[in-house]
């Protein structure tokens, strides 16, 4: 898979280098590349206890993201996914720890245990104070002997780093580091694994499932579930988490894995917030990522005021998100003039069924549509369509089905509220138009033609720019001889659009002309499938 990298072995320093260039001179970094990469305070004095931690590189923005006044003095980086030597790690001890001493926080991996606990040794060899302690968060494998440390790691690095920076002893951090160890507990849950830069990615989700408990360097979890969509993943991951809660105040830190996107993380916490087992959250956000992995973990902490406050305390790092509560969501009423006013329904059998026919049509060409609409678009037309349809079939009870005048208008409204995009505002315009024709006395199809012309003077599009136009006007104009006329003459105008190969309109005028060849306007497509399956309801 090709990524914005150079040279695989300048990977680590490049990146370490370009965080440095962006931080505004608040980072400094060792002159030991490239076998030792230690970032630290540039403003650090030594006069408090410095926190160090770090590890493998590939879990960005940590560790060296939080290095700054409240959270970590320093972070020690390996290369990807592997320790740092014993020597990067007693350079970071030697550079930042003065007489109030010094604390390690280790995740619990052998080569991180072995390298910063020897030089832990050394440093005090050489007359240095230093601590460590081991976070051990991951309940994914609850029978291990050695739970693995993972993003329950941060909730030490802010609660300490809040310590440390408002004067505290070191007895006073590292005891309260492992109490938070203790409590935290943590697991992870993804669609795919990582891709390690210059190694082929391993494929072993298969579609359809999710990796409950694998760890942030990729390896398996504890077991592969079936995959039902966000809230079922929230539900799994926390049924594993609950024994770890108790009464009172608990923080979930929601961590992004790599390439999860904004938009799912939020809908994943949407299902957090819903199940109300958290009083606050961290993120969402990536804090200790695993590259480029598709998945998301939750760490829990039973939290005493103290750690709110802890967490809550700003820091200037911009990799860190904050602390807020969990709260019902806030709703107000619409302003004045939006509320949209009600039409009085109305019935009619005929209109009902021709309302409904369309709407099936569209339902059922959803698939059909968002292929085409892939090959020119973003491959959303026929999902748009159908959530529409779908939407008015509900609101038909609503609707003045007897009286064109107002349904018109009403038809308007609703898809304007159901239908995103652009095509809801076109449609909206079409039968606001057609609505006002009507109502001035004017036939259905003479109306119906007065909604095109008001949306190609709005919408600036006309025959042969390659929208839904190209086939509508046709089947307009030839509506007088029947539907079967209408829809062949909607089914030629379709087809023609896979000979424009420059749209001048709409979505596609800001595609590739190689990507239009041969293929019909997605929109002009469904106005001849529209016609095409009233003709033949009609005729059957």
């Amino acid at each position: 898979m090709a990524q914005f990298v150079n040279a695989k072995d300048d990977l680590v320093k490049e990146a370490i280098d370009g965080l440095l260039a962006c931080s505004g001179g608040a980072l400094t970094r060792l002159d030991g590349y490239p076998h030792i990469k230690v970032v630290y305070r540039s403003d650090w004095d030594r006069s408090k206890v410095a926190l160090i931690s770090g590890g493998g590189s590939g879990h960005e923005p940590a560790h060296a993201g939080f290095v700054g006044p409240g959270m970590l003095t320093a972070a020690v980086c390996g290369e990807v996914f592997a320790s740092p030597s014993v020597e990067a790690v007693l350079a970071g001890i030697l550079a930042v720890t003065g007489d109030a001493g010094c604390l390690l926080i280790v995740k619990n991996y052998t080569g991180d245990r072995l390298n910063f606990g020897l030089a832990a040794e050394r440093a005090r060899a050489l007359g240095r104070k230093v601590e460590m302690v081991v976070v051990d968060d991951d309940v994914a494998l609850p029978d291990l002997p050695q739970p693995r440390g993972v993003a329950g790691t941060l909730f030490v690095h802010k609660i300490a780093g809040a310590l440390a920076e408002n004067g505290a002893s070191l007895d006073e951090v590292t005891e309260t580091a492992k109490r938070i160890i203790k409590n935290v507990a943590s697991i992870g849950k993804s669609l795919d694994t990582c891709t390690v830069p210059g190694s082929p990615k391993e494929d072993r989700i298969p579609i359809g499932k999710a990796e409950l408990g694998l760890g942030i360097h990729g390896e398996p979890g504890v077991e592969q579930v079936d995959f039902a969509g966000a809230s079922e993943a929230m539900e799994i991951v926390l049924d594993k988490l609950r024994p770890h809660m108790n009464e009172g105040p608990c923080v979930a830190l929601v961590n992004n894995l790599g390439s999860t996107t904004p938009l799912e993380m939020s809908v994943l916490c949407h299902a957090l917030a819903g199940v109300g087992v958290a009083s606050h959250v961290i993120g969402p956000a990536p804090m200790m990522t695993s590259l480029d992995m598709h998945g998301f973990s939750v760490s829990v902490l039973p939290a005493t005021e103290d750690d709110l406050t802890a967490l809550a305390a700003p820091v200037p790092m911009p990799a860190w998100p904050g602390l807020a509560k969990v709260t019902t969501i806030p709703v107000a009423p619409l302003p004045d003039g939006l509320t949209p006013i009600e039409p009085i329904p109305s019935p009619s059998p005929k209109t009902r069924a021709v309302i409904e026919e369309v709407a099936d049509l569209l339902i059922a060409a959803e698939a059909q549509l968002n292929e085409l609409d892939a090959k020119s678009g973003d491959g959303d037309t026929g999902s748009t369509l159908a959530t529409a349809a779908r939407s008015l079939k509900s609101s038909l009870d609503k609707l003045p089905l007897a009286d064109l005048t107002q349904l018109f208008p009403a038809l308007g409204n609703e898809l304007s509220q159901t239908m995103g995009g652009s095509s809801g505002v076109i449609l909206a315009i079409y039968f606001n138009a057609a609505g006002d024709a009507c109502a001035g006395g004017a036939p259905v199809e003479k109306a119906l033609k007065e909604g095109l012309k008001r949306v190609s003077e709005v919408g600036g599009a006309n025959v042969g720019d390659r929208t839904m136009i190209d086939a509508l006007s046709p089947a307009l104009d030839a509506i007088g001889g029947g539907l079967a006329a209408a829809a062949a003459a909607a089914r030629t105008g379709a087809n023609s659009t896979a000979s424009i190969h420059k749209a001048k309109a709409g979505r596609a005028a800001y595609v590739p002309s190689e990507n239009l060849k041969g293929h019909n306007d997605p929109g002009a497509e469904a106005v001849a499938l529209l016609f095409e399956g009233l003709a033949k309801a009609m005729e059957d």
